[in-house]
């Protein structure tokens, strides 16, 4: 009997210290987990550094309230998910574009691109404010005070060049890369269809009040016709931004195989008036483009004026219908 009860002693001890150290294994993989999940949730709000034109802005966490103070801002959010709390009012409609007004029910006016309103941006305490030193510079240190703030350079051309600086800013940067891919696959596609019609000159002229102008490459829809790889008329095939308040002796200048046109209209008919005078001038109807019917009025905000991804997608979209549809 001892002999067995020394057996028995002996297999519950050895059973009792494979429990204990069975136990010990699960609550260092419990602590281990937990510290993974607390790695994993720290790294989700770690703050990081935006370098942008007005110098280097540090953001503790990934915005959850977003001020945008330029249109093609706003257009640049949307496409990346992200709808801002308050936004600058689109150049024409009411307060937005009717291309963006859905997806910008809710959100807070802050006054104009031009003049954004100070007292409103700080009411709706952002955590981040997005502007532009072209526009907004002289009131950057006003901004900063209210929230982290972050400057694209400039409006013009390349609209990709701030679609990245405001993907970083809010944290999405992989969402971003995505959007870009997207767009550059939809550019590569279009490029294959319209073929041998990419060596039409084509012709931009825009109407304002007051001031008619004729665009050159360094635009919106410059940039988009020449990623196509779109001819442009020789004196509108340079890197620069427009011929401004031309008269009308420039108009054959205004010629292509096709000429698309869109007028600035701002509610008090001025533009609208500018660009009937003008369409329907003796050496306008001479240009060979007008005769062989190859002009087509486009929408300002579309090709010019709204200036981001959302609008850029749309020109894609006209470019399809007139260069492919019209012509099957």
């Amino acid at each position: 009997m001892s002999i067995y009860f020394k057996q028995n002693k002996l297999l519950f001890l050895t059973v009792l210290l494979f429990i204990i150290v069975l136990s010990g294994c699960g609550n260092k993989a419990e602590t281990s987990n937990e510290e993974s999940t607390s790695d994993d949730q720290s790294s989700s709000t770690e703050g990081y550094s935006v370098e942008h034109a007005m110098g280097t802005t540090e953001i503790e966490k990934t915005p959850e309230k977003i001020v945008i103070l330029t249109n093609e801002g706003t257009e640049a959010l949307l496409a990346l998910g992200v709808k801002p709390v308050g936004a600058v009012e689109s150049w024409t409609g009411d307060p937005w574009y009717d291309h963006i007004k859905d997806d910008m029910e809710g959100v807070t006016s802050v006054g104009t691109e031009g003049e954004p309103s100070l007292e409103t941006i700080a009411s709706l305490e952002p955590d981040l404010i997005i502007g532009n030193k072209m526009r907004h510079e002289k009131i950057y240190e006003q901004l900063s005070t209210i929230a982290p703030t972050v400057f694209a350079e400039d409006l013009r051309g390349d609209w990709k060049k701030n679609f990245e600086l405001y993907s970083k800013a809010v944290n999405k940067e992989a969402e971003g890369k995505k959007v870009i891919e997207d767009f550059d696959n939809r550019i590569a596609d279009l490029k294959s269809k319209l073929g041998d019609q990419l060596q039409k000159e084509v012709s931009i002229v825009r109407f304002m009040a007051g001031d008619v102008r004729i665009y050159h490459k360094d635009t919106f829809s410059g940039v988009i016709l020449d990623q196509l790889g779109f001819a442009r008329p020789e004196s509108q095939n340079v890197d620069d931004f427009a011929e401004k308040n031309v008269t009308k002796e420039r108009i054959p200048a205004m010629d292509g195989d096709i000429i698309f046109y869109f007028s600035y209209e701002t509610g008090d008919g001025e533009a609208s008036k500018l660009e009937e005078e003008w369409v329907n001038d003796p050496l306008f109807k001479n240009l060979s483009a007008v005769k062989e019917g190859n002009i087509h009025k486009v929408s300002d905000e579309i090709w010019n004026t709204a200036g981001g991804v959302v609008a850029a997608n749309l020109m894609l979209d006209d470019i399809e219908k007139f260069f492919l549809e019209e012509n099957k």
